[in-house]
């Protein structure tokens, strides 16, 4: 899925990973030494997530009662954890050595505090998790991956720029159909990037039959798997190929063993959830209009924090329903008050929420200012047809490729035939382009047949480009343009200019 670099997560929780093993000694022999087995600060931040940070300070997580014994691991025999291990129910093997005793002392001794909110975010996300991963007939405890993976923080977001429960990098986020723009990042969408994540892995599956290569591939990439069982002389089981993978994945499988074994007997060591302040249960609404997620919270009375945190993929606050829905999350008692005045929210104080220079773009909420609309502008909506570019509708328009992207969401130039997109004009440029976009291409002709050749005279708009202008006669290309008005660069068309066209047919 993912990355070479070290993923934050474990950077921040597992720096001793570099002095793992050295290649041919047992596993079950390799020492993590004492002196490196210390945490990164970096770690309290990332768990000071949108929950804890809103609702409960881990700062004041040190007044947990921790006055039993916190080495309690020490005392637990190997074949105590062994039998514990073997009583959780998993398809995935849970093999156990002293790599893995390693992580369990970490989650049990060094992290126990931390280890506590992500018990309790756990109430909250493993439901969801175990219902989407039973509907993709998936092992449910997959759904530990997340432990490791964002410390169960929806808006993680790594340094090798992954994000959200699953860290989906860009790329396999939107191959596996999350939507990701300037607005709205389905990767922090607790149920879609579930899905997408579930997807992704029967794919792996389909490709080792292994779930534990599946879980190491998650984290690495199949090739780097694949390159593993290759060095390996063509074993596929996990340990014997665990010296061949990358430093930071070997270490994945490991953590996740020990974190299924936390999970599962965190009271036999002394660890007691810490519940955020969450409204459940919870109920979903399909928002089919652009909405703010101020108006909610203010119509609703709602505070917004509770509105962001319930909804974390649009983290600019605005649910960007221009041309599909997009899901809204709120307390199921909240869900019918919304319905029952849901067109007074969508009107709600409208000017003002998506007024750029008031909250558009929350700057508490991103780095960094993105511009919204001009003012005393109006909305032109343009259907992107085949052969269209940002910067032939911009020149069309003459406005920026920026604002074009800035205006619809864009995370990159890409456009695809059919797509609508918004440009925001002064009300006289506006109606100028409307009547231009509804003119046939015989309207948009100047001139009449000539007798000799049977060519008609067509008069260059602004923006026109030889593609634009051949799309509209049929048989008509641009070659055809160029050699008929003796033109060697199809950029040097200007507005006014007259060209000669011969229809075909």
């Amino acid at each position: 899925m993912k990355k070479r670099g070290l993923l934050f997560v474990f950077a921040v929780l597992f720096p001793w990973l570099a002095f793992a093993g050295v290649p041919g000694r047992d596993t079950a022999d390799v020492d993590v030494p004492d002196s490196v087995l210390n945490l990164d600060a970096n770690l309290d931040s990332m768990l000071n997530l949108w929950y804890a940070g809103h609702y409960q300070s881990i700062e004041n997580l040190s007044e947990i009662d921790t006055t039993v014994v916190d080495s309690l691991i020490s005392f637990v025999p190997d074949s105590v954890i062994i039998s514990r291990l073997e009583h959780i129910p998993s398809v995935v093997p849970l093999a156990y050595n002293h790599i893995v005793r390693r992580y369990i002392e970490m989650y049990s001794h060094k992290r126990k505090d931390l280890m506590a909110v992500m018990l309790g975010l756990s109430e909250y996300y493993f439901p969801l998790f175990e219902q989407i991963l039973d509907y993709h007939q998936l092992p449910t405890e997959l759904k530990y991956m997340t432990v490791i993976e964002s410390a169960l923080n929806p808006r993680a977001y790594s340094r090798a720029r992954a994000v959200g429960l699953w860290q989906f990098m860009y790329g396999t986020g939107k191959k596996y159909g999350l939507t990701i723009n300037s607005v709205v990042d389905e990767r922090m969408d607790p149920y879609k990037s579930t899905i997408a994540a579930c997807r992704f892995m029967s794919d792996l599956y389909s490709i080792f039959k292994d779930w534990t290569l599946v879980i190491a591939a998650y984290n690495c990439g199949p090739a780097n798997v694949n390159k593993a069982i290759r060095r390996a002389g063509g074993k596929t089981n996990y340990w014997d190929i665990y010296y061949y993978l990358p430093r930071e994945t070997r270490g994945y499988v490991p953590a996740f063993i020990a974190a299924t074994y936390l999970m599962n007997y965190a009271r036999e060591h002394n660890i007691t959830p810490v519940k955020p302040d969450l409204p459940l249960p919870l109920d979903t609404i399909m928002v089919t209009k652009p909405l703010h997620l101020g108006q909610v919270a203010e119509v609703l009375n709602i505070p917004i924090k509770a509105v962001r945190d319930l909804n974390p993929q649009y983290f600019r606050d605005i649910v960007p329903a221009y041309d599909k829905p997009f899901p809204l999350t709120l307390p199921m008692s909240d869900t019918y008050r919304f319905i029952d005045v849901e067109d007074s929210i969508y009107t709600y104080k409208d000017s003002v929420f998506f007024n750029s220079k008031l909250v558009y773009y929350p700057a508490s909420r991103i780095k960094g200012y993105i511009p919204g609309p001009p003012d005393n502008s109006t909305t032109v909506y343009y259907r992107v047809r085949s052969g269209d570019n940002l910067g032939s509708i911009a020149m069309r328009y003459n406005v920026r490729v920026n604002d074009l992207m800035y205006w619809n969401g864009l995370h990159n130039s890409r456009i695809r035939a059919g797509q609508r997109l918004v440009i925001y004009m002064s009300k006289k440029k506006a109606s100028h382009y409307a009547f231009s976009e509804k003119s046939t291409p015989s309207q948009q002709t100047i001139g009449t047949a000539i007798t000799d050749g049977g060519f008609i005279l067509y008069t260059v708009r602004q923006g026109d480009t030889l593609w634009d202008i051949a799309k509209l006669y049929p048989g008509v290309s641009t070659d055809d343009i160029l050699q008929w008005n003796n033109l060697s660069d199809p950029s040097k068309l200007k507005p006014g200019q007259v060209i000669k066209i011969k229809p075909r047919g």
